[in-house]
Parts: C-alpha cells; structure tokens; sequence
C-alpha cells in the first residue's frame, strides 16, 4: 500500500490562513474560540459523529460506517474505499510532523497496514474511525523518532512551493507568508497544540474527532486550539497582520 501524488498543497492549508486572519481580526478571545469553532476544513473528513461513530440522517456518515463494518468482515474493497476517503489526511498530518515527503508516504503506508490489521479490533464505542487512524500514525511517528533518537528538523528542500495565482488583496497578503515560516512555526508548538493545530487546520478534522483522537474534551480543544493559533499569530512577521 504505497501513497503517491499527495505533496501539492500540503503546507499553506486554506483553513490554517484562515484561522491566522481570525486570530488577527479578533482580538477577544471568546469571539476568536467561536470563530474557530466554525471553520470547516476543505481536507475531506468524516462528518461529526454520535459515540457509537453514526449520525443519523447523515447519508456520508452511514456510509462510512457500512464500510468499516464491511472491512471488519474481510471485506478488502471496503478497506480500500476507506483509504481513499482518509488518506490524505492522515498523509497531511504525518507530512508535517516530519516534513519530509518520504518518510510521510512509508509512515502513511504502515498506518494503514496496521490498521488493516487491527481493523477487527476497532468498535464504534465512544470511537471515530479517522481518529483510530490518527492516533496509529502518532504512535508510528513517536516510534520513529524514539528508535532512530533522531530531532526533528526541518527539511527546507522538501517543503513544496505555492506557485497558486490569487487575485484579491487579502490572498496577495496572506501569500507572503511562505511556506517554510509556517512549517517552523507549526512545529515550534508545545506537542498538544501542534497536533491539535495537525488535525483541525491541515487533516481537517472536527473539534469532536480531535477530541477523541486526543482523547480530551471538546471544551478543552477549544481551549487549545484558541492558545495555539494565538501562539502562531504571534510568530508571524508585523508587516503581514
């Protein structure tokens, strides 16, 4: 299972931007944790789920169920439809974990065999899916570094230039802030709000599904989403607010 073509548009992630303009705009914080609270990713994800992963009325979400029901029958089509649905979030989180695009397509990879694996194992019960497959990929990258007692670093070569054309003004502004800023400035966050910016803004997940997948309350990663977008602000050069 190897994930290819997945590198274009990794870095500059509409919705983190957004969520850097909110930060700017908003000045209060309550106003800004609502804000937020409202951004919708346009990374594909699984819709907010009840504990036992299904919503009712939701055409997508009982999709998704039937197949991860499916796929722990044996069912392998299934399986591979749940890739194509997950893969390139799970594939942006792990991009910017280690910022190397090799090293995310081989961990991207491996979380999926070992969710295949264990997909058996998986029940709904106070679980999302996306979020079972996250918190694989953290372990796998957490592995990763503690075996190899390597730091992570920044890879400036392998962080892919924006060459999108916008028009607008507030486009042209929020384009000075390069690719390579944002990478070191993600990564520069206490590990809790990294991953939480990761799974929001760049995996696109819900306040719900990053709570489980953190296992946290939804009021507490409002709390640290709000600290670490604030955080990010702050890093980001005057002459662009």
């Amino acid at each position: 299972m190897k994930v290819c073509a997945l590198r274009p548009a990794l870095v500059a992630a509409p919705t983190l931007l957004d969520a850097l303009a909110l930060s700017w705009a908003h000045a209060d914080d309550r106003r800004l944790s609502v804000a937020l609270s409202s951004v919708t990713s346009s990374v594909q994800s699984s819709p907010p789920s009840t504990p036992d992963g299904h919503r009712d009325g939701d055409p997508e979400a009982m999709r998704l169920r039937a197949l991860v029901d499916l796929a722990r029958g044996g069912d392998a089509e299934a399986y591979g439809q749940l890739y194509d649905h997950y893969v390139t979030g799970i594939f942006r989180f792990v991009y910017y974990r280690t910022g190397s695009q090799q090293l995310a397509e081989d961990l991207t990879s491996e979380t999926f065999i070992r969710g295949l694996r264990a997909i058996q194992r998986f029940n709904w019960q106070g679980k999302d899916f996306g979020a079972w497959l996250t918190t694989i990929s953290r372990n796998l990258i957490a592995d990763h570094y503690k075996s190899s007692r390597s730091r992570l670093e920044i890879v400036s070569d392998s962080i892919p230039e924006d060459s999108s054309t916008v028009d607008s003004t507030e486009n042209d502004v929020m384009t000075l802030i390069s690719n390579e800023l944002l990478f070191e400035a993600v990564n520069s966050l206490p590990t809790e709000q990294r991953e939480c910016i990761l799974m929001r803004f760049i995996q696109g997940m819900s306040i719900a599904e990053t709570a489980t997948a953190l296992d946290r309350s939804e009021g507490a990663i409002k709390q640290l989403q709000l600290r670490a977008v604030r955080a990010l602000a702050k890093q980001m050069p005057a002459d662009i607010r």
